[in-house]
């Protein structure tokens, strides 16, 4: 548990880590409090989020017709660099999962499942937008990401955090697929730079997410047979259901809950039979050749036996 930083002090502790600030203008006031009634903190760490999108600094600091801006605490550009958006209540998190955010404040690893949406996120979560459009074909430019690293080190420093109390959107929260790198990566490299001074600078790269295949074949065989909702493998599904929107064999409407249902199967099978595969190799339980090249082809993550 800690108190929210001020925004002096947010400001400081940023600089400190290395990284080139800009204040947008009114960041120091910008916030949810009085609107909502609910006051920002305390917090237990830190949320990475993409913006799906390019040119969008304005949006998470406005908002958007149906949610009210900051959508962050901090927007990172592709060539805009780190800008300050609010030091205080965001619209970024939404409803989490309350068992993520008491593993996130206990700095218990690996994070549970992410199978409910009970807890408000925005209550106690940092949140950094970072720009791009999260579609596996949208690469993070080296510096961004070293900035998205230098980020949460400062937050993680100035509470007396480790790389634990880092999550990714996708991690918290069912139905999300950001931010598109591998947040096991990434929380490494957080702590590689937590043992730096301040001042040190790393030099990370971005790495995609994984999916586990056999963990995904279980969740292809026992999904559709199961009750409505049921979960097996939710960040795994939520990846294979995006790449196969992508490549045109699965429908928005049908993706995005973690579950790999019937339809989901359907949708596999045509990415195999687009393959060349037939007969039983093309039933619509993945395979890991077939899984490789859905990942190929999409840029949204590799597979790991």
């Amino acid at each position: 548990m800690a108190t929210p930083l001020s925004a002096d002090r947010l400001l400081a502790v940023l600089k400190a880590e290395g990284l080139s600030v800009h204040e947008h203008a009114g960041w120091r006031t910008h916030e949810r409090d009085d609107e909502t009634g609910k006051t920002f903190g305390p917090v237990y760490g830190v949320l990475i989020h993409h913006t799906a999108g390019h040119g969008d600094k304005e949006i998470c600091f406005n908002g958007r017709p149906d949610l009210p801006g900051p959508l962050c605490h901090n927007w990172l550009g592709k060539t805009e660099g780190l800008w300050m958006l609010s030091a205080g209540r965001a619209n970024h998190a939404g409803l989490v999962d309350a068992d993520v955010i008491a593993a996130l404040r206990s700095e218990s690893s690996p994070l549970p499942k992410d199978n409910e949406a009970n807890a408000d996120g925005n209550d106690s979560l940092y949140g950094l937008e970072i720009e791009n459009r999260g579609d596996g074909a949208d690469p993070y430019p080296a510096e961004q990401y070293r900035q998205a690293v230098l980020w949460a080190a400062a937050l993680c420093r100035a509470h007396g955090w480790s790389e634990r109390s880092v999550a990714g959107h996708k991690e918290c929260q069912p139905g999300k697929i950001d931010p598109s790198f591998d947040m096991d990566v990434f929380r490494a490299d957080v702590r590689k730079q937590l043992t730096k001074t301040a001042t040190s600078t790393p030099k990370p790269t971005p790495s995609k997410p994984r999916v586990d295949l056999s963990r995904l074949v279980s969740a292809a065989k026992a999904d559709p047979g199961a009750r409505q909702g049921h979960v097996t493998y939710m960040a795994g599904v939520n990846l294979t259901e995006a790449a196969l929107v992508q490549v045109g064999y699965l429908s928005k409407t049908y993706a995005g809950d973690g579950s790999f249902g019937s339809r989901t199967v359907d949708a596999y099978a045509r990415w195999q039979r687009h393959l060349g595969y037939t007969g039983a190799d093309a039933n619509g339980i993945p395979g890991g050749a077939s899984l490789a090249k859905l990942g190929d082809r999409t840029g949204l993550f590799t597979v790991v036996a």
